[in-house]
């Protein structure tokens, strides 16, 4: 591996002075699942190949089926290959790259596999120069995580950080982190008898995106916007995050999450909280964090009489996406037939706040839409005064959007007068793609975000908090749809934009949703 270089964080202020990475070793646990060949060893990969990686690294693949080190590393090289950012590999990199890949077999439960484990991290040590510094990345089901925490800590791997100063242990895990407020109490409850807070990053791939991470850099660096970023200019906002695939080979556990559960709670309740924050004092990891708390705060609890007209579940019929008929949820493999699990959700949320008083927030996710999209909109008030009006037709309205995936960007759409003599009025768009002004597509999420929590910055990860609030939020809604089965379900055709009710909970408020 190439000598490490200085990094710096996504918010660092000018003259702040760049990170080093220390030495370490990676612990992937789960690591013949998909998440291992599709992300994680790419993300190391790239990393570095861009010098983001110290010599002395080290990552282990921890699963329970029997497998060498030379079929771990043939199977991760096939995976980089597939699925890096960067094509095609570059072999002398590879060469050395994969010196630092090992497997590890072990049963999740065996306590003497952990044992041997540190056995084998120890030896690592001494050849790589790792000083003992331990990321253990969770990549299981979360049924796994309170009993690979204990078995770390029995096996002596996780370090308490009251007493030692010269090493670290640090925890990554994979979402969900529960699947109600209760089951996200009683997790945190069980790690924290063997891990301090600090010691736990809880991984939202979302947060590492570049243009999530230039959400607030957009807001609070340019006064143009945030002067205009409150209740007097804005009418709503619109959070979107569509997806034209089914669940795959995910039924078994799409049927005990739902999509309520796999993308509201976490990715789209973090872009709410990132639009609508106040700015932080500081750019520390807790003065961002604090901020976003108080917006979970301030969003208005819906209430049982609330669950009919502010939230809206549908779940995906047979139909065609690009062209290609596809079969309904009901058909997909591990499903039931009579599955009442929901694969879109629309909410309306309000936030009690000066800054968004009377400001509706619209969010909707689903699978088998028509395209794969993540936006934000933001719609601004009609100007007062009937100057330029179409006749009994209003012009539209401004509207800012921060594309999240694909095509990273921003556009602002205004309105123009067409050139000639009738001057009629005309939106055109304003447009910022990443890709196409710097050259390059921004790095993948799990690159920043591994290489943040080696570098101890949890900035981009969520807060215990953070967590349970959003939980505190979304538990009742998911109570009263276990309780209330959906009969008109399957209720949208693949390829469409998700039920008529969705669309009518905006009518109700004279708006529509964006044609995206």
């Amino acid at each position: 591996m190439s000598e490490p270089v200085s990094t710096t964080h996504p918010f660092d202020e000018p003259g702040v002075s760049g990170r080093y990475i220390e030495p370490c070793i990676m612990v992937i646990f789960g690591a013949t699942g998909d998440l291992t060949a599709r992300k994680l060893c790419p993300a190391l990969y790239n990393l570095a190949r861009e010098g983001q990686l110290p010599p002395q690294f080290a990552c282990v693949g921890f699963a329970r089926r029997e497998k060498s080190h030379d079929q771990f590393r043939e199977e991760m090289r096939e995976g980089i290959s597939n699925f890096s950012r960067v094509k095609p590999i570059d072999e002398s990199l590879w060469a050395n790259f994969k010196d630092h890949l090992f497997y590890h077999q072990s049963e999740f439960h065996d306590v003497e596999g952990y044992k041997k484990l540190g056995a084998f991290l120890q030896e690592l040590d001494r050849k790589l120069g790792t000083k003992a510094n331990r990321v253990f990345y969770l990549s299981t089901q979360p049924s796994f995580f309170p009993l690979i925490c204990e078995n770390l800590h029995r096996a002596g791997l996780i370090y308490d950080t009251d007493t030692t100063q010269d090493k670290w242990s640090r925890i990554i895990i994979e979402k969900p982190f529960g699947h109600d407020l209760k089951s996200a109490e009683s997790l945190q409850t069980e790690l924290m008898r063997f891990l301090k807070e600090k010691q736990i990053y809880r991984i939202d791939h979302y947060l590492g995106k570049e243009t999530v991470q230039n959400i607030l850099i957009f807001r609070f660096a340019n006064s143009l916007f945030e002067s205009v970023w409150n209740h007097r200019y804005v009418d709503h906002m619109q959070i979107t995050v569509a997806e034209d695939i089914g669940i795959g080979t995910r039924g078994n556990f799409f049927e005990e999450a739902g999509l309520l559960r796999d993308i509201v709670q976490n990715h789209m309740m973090q872009l709410l909280c990132h639009v609508a924050m106040e700015p932080p004092v500081n750019l520390t990891a807790d003065g961002i964090q604090n901020e976003k708390v108080k917006v979970l705060q301030a969003i208005r609890p819906l209430l049982p009489s609330d669950f009919e007209t502010s939230c809206v579940r549908g779940q995906y019929g047979p139909g065609f996406i690009n062209g290609q008929q596809v079969v309904g949820y009901r058909q997909e493999k591990n499903v039931s037939p009579t599955s009442n699990v929901e694969t879109y959700a629309a909410l309306r949320f309000h936030i009690d706040s000066w800054r968004w008083a009377g400001v509706p927030f619209y969010l909707r996710g689903g699978k088998r839409l028509p395209k794969r999209a993540t936006e934000i909109s933001v719609i601004f008030k009609d100007p007062p005064g009937v100057l330029f009006q179409q006749g009994e037709k209003s012009n539209e309205p401004n509207t800012l959007t921060i594309r999240i995936q694909p095509d990273e960007g921003t556009s602002l759409k205004i309105n123009c007068k067409v050139p000639g003599p009738s001057s009629p009025i005309q939106p055109v768009k304003m447009d910022f793609r990443y890709g196409s002004y710097f050259g390059m597509s921004p790095p993948e999420a799990y690159e920043r975000l591994i290489q943040d929590c080696i570098l101890g910055d949890n900035t981009l990860f969520a807060r215990e908090d953070e967590v349970l609030h959003s939980w505190r939020l979304l538990t009742p809604i998911l109570d009263y749809w276990a309780a209330t089965k959906a009969n008109d379900f399957p209720n949208y055709q693949s390829g469409t934009w998700g039920p008529k009710a969705a669309d009518d909970m905006l009518a109700r408020d004279n708006r529509k949703w964006r044609l995206i």
